[in-house]
């Protein structure tokens, strides 16, 4: 296992929850990404209200990572206290990824099954039978 962070889900309010938190904890994004850079997809059209909003943001903190992004209701319901979050956890190979995904994934519902993603990784998402979000994700090496 490479990394194990906290992921929240936010109705569109991301950006400022996470200003918020790097006001308080410092730091500065490794990462933000908005709706709008994602490719084309003739299966998912994003919203021009939505294309601003935050498809992806980390901030790390310490040993950790505080990841985040928005959700709409394209996605499904929306985030509610109790299920605005997920754990994400990073693996050092996919066939680790496979293997957690498979094993979380008995009993519970697969919302993304693994597959490769626009962003170099091998990524997959799901509730397990305790109803915990977890997002499982290999990242590529870079080219």
């Amino acid at each position: 296992m490479k990394t194990i962070n906290t992921y929240l889900t936010f109705n569109g309010n991301c950006e400022e929850a996470f200003n918020f938190y790097q006001s308080i904890f410092g730091g500065a994004f490794s990462s933000l990404m908005r709706f709008d850079s994602m490719p084309p997809s003739d299966d998912f059209k994003i919203p021009a209200e939505q294309a601003q909003k935050i498809m992806h943001m980390s901030l790390p903190m310490g040993d950790t990572v505080l990841m985040g992004s928005d959700t709409f209701a394209a996605f499904g319901s929306p985030a509610q206290t109790g299920n605005n979050f997920s754990i994400s956890a990073s693996t050092e190979t996919k066939e680790e990824a496979d293997h957690i995904f498979k094993a979380l994934s008995e009993g519970g519902k697969v919302t993304m099954p693994m597959a490769d993603s626009f962003w170099n990784a091998y990524f997959g998402s799901l509730t397990d039978q305790f109803g915990i979000n977890w997002m499982i994700g290999y990242d590529y090496p870079a080219e």
